[in-house]
């Protein structure tokens, strides 16, 4: 009799955990992340711990990734707070959720810096030696060769790798549709050119 109600018990503990996992169904989640201001929020990561996966979102916060009903979705990102969010179980094959992130600021407290005292300034400033010319300039900042050796390695700004840019682009679509020749292998050119030393040098014959 014992064994035969330990039996039942296993079967309907077996039942259960069955019922409950067909009950699951596979859903599609997929949504937009932005923060408090409405601004859209790339690189979210959506992580479901007890599956062990997730995914990140786009550029334009756009997420998406099957889920189980009654999964729990970690959301992170670095400089926000933490949210979770739990599939119901009636939600649709096809779920849309919009996620606002709020911003985790720390302030720190205000540190200043100064000298110890006024009299020990006034020193330090007296004593600093800057040697000037007359038009109050340092003349080692008007060096010609440290002058070029900071045109040489001071890098671009924003302005001149845009330009770059641009001029790298631009030759990159004019060849883009035709392939780029080699004159010094185009007969034409070397016929052309074996004609213009013929006549050269019989201007030159006829000059004597």
């Amino acid at each position: 009799m014992k064994d035969r109600i330990v039996f039942l018990v296993f079967v309907g503990l077996t039942t259960t955990q069955k019922s409950n996992a067909q009950s699951r169904r596979v859903i599609q989640l997929s949504g937009i992340v932005t923060d408090t201001t409405g601004a859209f929020l790339p690189g979210v990561n959506f992580y479901v711990p007890k599956a062990g996966r997730g995914t990140s979102s786009l550029n334009n916060g756009f997420f998406s990734l099957p889920l189980l009903t009654g999964d729990s979705v970690l959301i992170s990102c670095v400089g926000f707070h933490r949210q979770a969010y739990v599939v119901p179980q009636d939600a649709k094959e096809f779920t849309s959720i919009l996620v606002e992130l709020s911003p985790d600021v720390t302030f720190l407290k205000e540190v200043v810096v100064t000298m110890p005292t006024e009299e020990l300034f006034k020193e330090a400033v007296l004593a600093l030696n800057v040697p000037l010319d007359n038009t109050g300039i340092d003349p080692k900042n008007l060096n010609a060769e440290l002058l070029a050796l900071m045109v040489r390695t001071t890098p671009m700004d924003g302005n001149a790798n845009y330009r770059y840019y641009i001029e790298q682009f631009s030759t990159s679509a004019d060849n883009k549709f035709h392939p780029i020749y080699n004159p010094f292998l185009n007969p034409l050119n070397w016929v052309k050119f074996i004609k213009d030393i013929k006549k050269k040098r019989r201007e030159s014959q006829n000059r004597n």
